[in-house]
């Protein structure tokens, strides 16, 4: 009876926390909504639409709740050797930079993981170190599987930057060397393009509408990116005001990004090469194994008589 209750207020407060994640069940006051609109009324601070809070009101318990998913987060990530901070990974993904939502998700998924450990401990009844283990690893699971893939998602971006670049470069000399300007060529591979670079450059595009130089947009998508390629690139668009050929130094870049990646193409099939013999390897040394296991054991077996 008493682990069923436990379990009812463990579900409950789960439950909680995941309605207060959704705006619809987080509906703002009428004071709130109408505050924009009132002049000479100072915004609240928080998430916007939220009043400050009296200690036991819904706010305050909401805030305390992100608040300790944003650090219990920060605290995984950095164990698990993630180097740079969520908002950075979020917005290389194109992905809202709301990191408390995200923060907040995970602590709702361990809740449920505890919440399917202590059920599965209820039916189940097993060993008391078995019940340990189910009440740790629900939990941690919960909250370790949106780290790990976003950190997946992160390396299956770098992987295709890495393999758009040489092309995107290659056609940004071109329009370099077909007299477009620096900024005119990147809005327009960004236009017409569909990949992750094109992505970016629209990004970059837009953050130059909004007052930024060019070479602080492109220094920005290089710090952002975190690829070496991206990095060396930026660096060479920089100097447009100071190269008198652009095109021909972008063009011998992407030459020089291509021949990298047709150098880590080999390298991995070779490595795939390498890796073809190992079950062959094993397939053969069995048997031989086996067959010289037959004469030791009778040789064994006679000088023992």
């Amino acid at each position: 009876m008493r682990l069923a209750l436990a379990v009812a207020t463990l579900a409950g407060t789960g439950a909680t926390l995941l309605l207060g994640t959704l705006r619809w069940a987080t509906r703002p006051r009428l004071v709130e909504r109408l505050r924009p609109y009132v002049a000479g009324v100072a915004p609240t601070a928080g998430d916007g639409h939220r009043s400050a809070a009296r200690p036991g009101d819904a706010g305050s318990w909401h805030d305390l709740v992100t608040s300790f998913a944003r650090q219990l987060g920060d605290v995984v990530g950095r164990l698990g050797g993630s180097g740079d901070p969520l908002a950075t990974r979020l917005v290389r993904l194109h992905l809202p930079p709301d990191v408390t939502a995200f923060r907040t998700r995970q602590l709702a998924a361990a809740g449920l993981g505890l919440v399917a450990g202590l059920l599965a401990v209820v039916a189940l009844r097993p060993p008391a170190a078995v019940v340990a283990l189910v009440l740790l690893a629900g939990p941690a699971l919960g909250f370790l599987v949106p780290e790990q893939r976003l950190g997946t998602a992160t390396a299956r971006w770098r992987a295709r930057v890495e393999l758009e670049l040489p092309v995107v470069a290659e056609q940004l000399a071109m329009l370099l060397g077909a007299g477009f300007s620096l900024g005119a060529a990147l809005a327009r591979l960004g236009e017409r393009g569909s990949g992750v670079v094109a992505a970016d450059l629209r990004r970059v595009s837009a953050r130059v509408r909004h007052g930024l130089t060019e070479a602080a947009a492109l220094r920005e998508w290089a710090d952002l990116a975190g690829v070496v390629a991206v990095d060396r690139l930026v660096q060479v668009l920089v100097l447009e005001r100071e190269a008198s050929d652009l095109g021909r130094m972008v063009g011998e870049e992407a030459r020089a990004m291509r021949a990298e990646a047709h150098r880590r193409l080999l390298e991995q099939v070779e490595r795939r090469g390498q890796q073809v013999w190992i079950p062959v390897t094993v397939a053969a040394l069995l048997p031989g194994v086996l067959f010289l296991a037959v004469p030791f054991l009778e040789a064994v077996r006679l000088f023992g008589a």
